[in-house]
């Protein structure tokens, strides 16, 4: 069974050029077509064909602006697909801009419960959790504080907390997160690995070849918003850096 699957999923998106309307283009297109002459389309995501079965660790790489950070937003439900079908079976937990929905005049304590909503939790599921949130972010008293006097990483220490105080179905990670100093690192890792394991799928995206190696079982290659190649992590990597250095011939998907 699968736990996602993308059948010729496209996205597009209409976006406005940055500067003025040009005089050439004001006499060419009129006062009333101007706005549109300045629209472009932008085709993110081409013919996508993709499928994660359940039990599945999916790592995504490409190039920077290949399309995998849009890709993982897609799977999540930010961006519906311009056309094609997207079908999700389960519950999805993204870890993507963890710091999002952080209001910095409120406490550290509120700002749990804040986070947490837009995770779609509940105020009864956030009650149970909320000690064991503030134990592991190690903020202590400063969790009575506004997170506006928080350093930058005592509010990724905050932020991770929050966001992997989860119980995941479908994970969905875009870069494998660390946070704080040292030691708050080994505790990082030791909570990704173990939301890894426990998921019932995971996607992945991370420009660190070793940790793909280490947690995924099958790689994409996504190549300006197509999708280039499926396939065992080593081989995957290898075309990748191959074509990275100029020596790769195109691969089908």
């Amino acid at each position: 069974m699968n736990a996602i699957e993308l059948n010729d999923v496209s996205l597009h998106f209409r976006v406005r050029r940055h500067g003025r309307t040009s005089l050439k283009d004001y006499l060419l297109h009129g006062l009333l077509r101007r706005g549109e002459s300045n629209i472009i389309e932008v085709k993110a995501l081409q013919q996508i064909d993709l499928k994660v079965a359940q039990g599945e660790r999916l790592g995504i790489l490409g190039h920077n602006g290949a399309g995998k950070s849009t890709l993982l937003k897609l799977l999540a439900g930010v961006y519906p697909p311009t056309s094609g079908t997207r079908r999700v079976t389960g519950r999805v937990s993204s870890l993507f801009d963890i710091s999002l929905g952080f209001e910095h005049e409120a406490s550290g304590w509120d700002n749990i419960r804040y986070r947490s909503y837009l995770q779609g939790e509940t105020p009864r599921s956030v009650d149970a959790r909320l000690n064991a949130i503030a134990e592991f972010s190690e903020l202590g008293e400063h969790l009575d504080m506004p997170v506006r006097y928080y350093s930058s990483g005592m509010l990724v220490r905050l932020a991770f907390s929050v966001a992997t105080a989860i119980e995941p179905e479908i994970l969905i990670i875009d870069e494998v997160l660390s946070a704080g100093d040292h030691s708050f690192q080994a505790k990082a890792r030791v909570r990704m690995r173990s939301l890894i394991s426990s998921a019932q799928a995971v996607v992945v995206v991370s420009h660190d070849m070793d940790s793909l190696r280490q947690i995924c079982n099958r790689l994409v290659w996504l190549d300006h918003g197509h999708l280039r190649m499926i396939g065992e992590p080593n081989e995957v990597i290898a075309a990748y850096l191959r074509s990275m250095q100029g020596d790769a011939q195109p691969m089908a998907a």
